[in-house]
């Protein structure tokens, strides 16, 4: 009866230590960079639905980024993101942003599309050119709303 409790600890006992290694190595190459590793660029928004803080930042579906900031401005109840680029990223200053999702069903990301101007963007510069983020219930819902709206084929008038 002993031998089977100090089976049992022990098999319990490399359960959590493999755990404890899987976590470890999600955490440690989860993509995440150090805050500080790059440049900051400002962005406001009308609504970011789904974007959060750590969202990948993406110029032609490569990272380049993450998001590391989202708040309110008090003023115009814009939402204001902030993102951290890699260094060697320099965007002209007519760059736009856009939050796209990932799938159907996936996450928000933020998607940079690089513009023609000759002047980059500075660190802690704002990209002016924003589209927010499309929100699949209110797509679903005002299509609904058109189709029972309709009226059928052969209605009277």
């Amino acid at each position: 009866m002993a031998s089977r409790g100090i089976a049992e600890v022990l098999t319990g006992s490399v359960v959590l230590i493999a755990a404890a290694g899987f976590l470890g190595f999600a955490v440690m190459h989860s993509g995440q960079s150090a805050t500080g590793a790059g440049y900051d660029l400002i962005a406001n928004f009308d609504h970011i639905d789904g974007l959060n803080v750590g969202a990948d930042v993406k110029v032609a579906g490569v990272k380049v980024g993450s998001v590391t900031g989202a708040r309110i401005d008090p003023q115009t109840f814009q939402a204001v993101v902030t993102l951290n680029l890699a260094n060697n990223i320099h965007l002209p200053k007519d760059s736009s942003a856009e939050i796209d999702s990932e799938s159907l069903l996936g996450g928000k990301y933020l998607s940079l599309t690089p513009g023609g101007d000759e002047t980059m963007l500075k660190p802690g510069a704002k990209i002016t050119i924003t589209q927010s983020a499309v929100s699949l219930e209110q797509l679903l819902g005002k299509f609904i709303f058109s189709i029972t709206s309709m009226k059928p084929a052969g209605a009277a008038k």
